[in-house]
């Protein structure tokens, strides 16, 4: 609901805890957990690498730190990252894989940040001694510059199966990875299966306050944990944390598909909106971007325009605006968004 008059669509990192979350946070066994001594963030971690189908997990302050111990991990300095060009680890991490990793990006130009085996293969470099080493390929799933497009398993797989066989690891940045799931039906263990690498982020559409798990072989995640205490991530009794993501996995998951009719229904009503564009004509989970640039308005002065009505959204690249359902926005939230959105553009 909406919070102190706020109605919040600027994204799903806006939720907070559920009454029942800070409940299970307050009553969490813990313990030191760089001994292993945390009872809580243990069970964490193993349910999480049983649900992305992994040997082994660790819990991570943030999902940021995920892909960025994830590239650490996989390359060395020199080495290549390929990805779509739109892809959070390129775009939205402050250059963090060529500032920790040494690693340089090969962006691939492509649809909603979807790509093929085809593009992939144009994009991995021949060996040579002048060139960089292509390395590691990164997907996201869901694609959040994509307008939460989600990666067919038979894609993903098409394109592991080549990385693999140039020689190359593969990891999913899996942010929202839950809403794909429960979009589909498919569980993440098969989406993840052909995956090295993959991480599951708590603070999104799941709820909690902080965090993310990254997942992988038992030898991948020792060298993570390692890179964890190399950039500060190593907690203490990160069991309070923890516990809210078990209590996600238990209570928020299958309700991430009220997020996605609300997103549908938030479409809807743009839809309706002379001179509004929308990215997608429905949205695939939770997530709706949409131009004004044919009303005559900016994505800024909207943006400010709607905020100055308690009602807020981002702006995105291309002169985008940016709406993220989550489980602190009500059907009547959207309805309401949605007035005010219609009424700020009627009076241009």
């Amino acid at each position: 609901m909406a919070h102190n008059g706020l109605i919040d669509l600027y994204s799903d990192t806006s939720t907070r805890p559920t009454p029942g979350m800070r409940q299970a946070m307050a009553n969490a066994d813990v313990g030191d957990e760089q001994r292993g001594e945390d009872p809580t963030t243990t069970a964490l971690e193993e349910r999480i690498a049983a649900l992305l189908g992994k040997e082994a997990a660790v819990f991570l302050p943030s999902g940021t730190m995920c892909n960025q111990i994830a590239l650490l991990v996989h390359c060395r300095p020199g080495d290549e990252v390929i990805g779509a060009a739109g892809t959070h680890v390129f775009t939205s991490e402050a250059g963090g894989g060529s500032a920790l990793a040494g690693a340089q990006t090969w962006p691939i130009v492509c649809d909603r940040g979807i790509f093929d085996g085809s593009d992939l293969g144009a994009a991995i470099r021949e060996p040579s001694r002048h060139s960089p080493r292509s390395r590691l390929v990164v997907v996201e799933q869901t694609v959040n510059r994509g307008g939460g497009a989600i990666w067919p398993v038979e894609k993903i797989e098409a394109v592991a199966e080549l990385a693999h066989r140039r020689g190359l690891a593969v990891h999913m940045d899996g942010a929202r990875l839950m809403n794909a799931v429960v979009a589909t039906g498919i569980p993440a263990r098969v989406m993840a299966a052909r995956c090295d690498s993959v991480w599951l982020d708590l603070s999104k559409g799941l709820g909690c306050p902080v965090g993310g798990v990254l997942a992988g072989s038992r030898d991948f995640i020792d060298e993570a944990w390692r890179w964890k205490q190399r950039i500060g991530g190593a907690m203490r009794q990160s069991g309070i944390l923890a516990a809210a993501g078990l209590y996600a996995l238990d209570h928020h998951v299958e309700r991430l598909a009220d997020d996605h009719a609300n997103a549908a229904l938030l479409s809807e009503r743009i839809r309706e909106i002379p001179g509004v564009r929308l990215m997608a004509p429905r949205p695939e989970t939770n997530i709706v971007y949409f131009d004004t640039s044919g009303t005559g308005l900016t994505a800024k002065a909207v943006t400010e325009a709607l905020l100055a009505e308690n009602v807020r959204m981002g702006t995105s690249y291309g002169g985008m605006i940016r709406a993220v359902t989550h489980l602190d926005v009500s059907r009547d939230d959207v309805e309401a968004a949605a007035a005010v959105l219609r009424r700020v553009l009627d009076r241009r």
